[in-house]
């Protein structure tokens, strides 16, 4: 699943080995919103749902990681875009050719 990098991989593997419940569905809940982000850069053309996601969730964290839980049921049914992440540093220049 390289479309979502190492770093939420190695955040799932993380989550797993929290022993508090609300800090683990709090970073389950982070780590689903990034994925679904990385899901529609990546594959434009096929579903990015949430579904995909807690399949992919469920399977990068051999079952370890649960995703039914009230947050994650909202973020399940929500169909508003996530705002895209945005580009720091660069700023435009204004030329002004008189």
């Amino acid at each position: 699943m390289r479309n979502y990098g190492r770093i939420l991989q190695d955040m799932i593997t993380y989550a797993c080995s929290l022993k508090d419940i609300e800090k683990q569905q709090a970073l389950t809940l982070y780590v689903a919103k990034c994925m679904r982000q990385k899901n529609i850069t990546w594959n434009k053309d096929q579903d990015s749902g949430m579904a995909r996601v807690k399949a992919d969730i469920i399977r990068l964290s051999n079952n370890q990681l649960n995703c039914d839980f009230e947050a994650f049921d909202q973020l399940l049914q929500s169909k508003e875009p996530l705002p895209m992440p945005q580009q720091g540093g660069q700023k435009k220049k204004n030329k002004n050719k008189q």
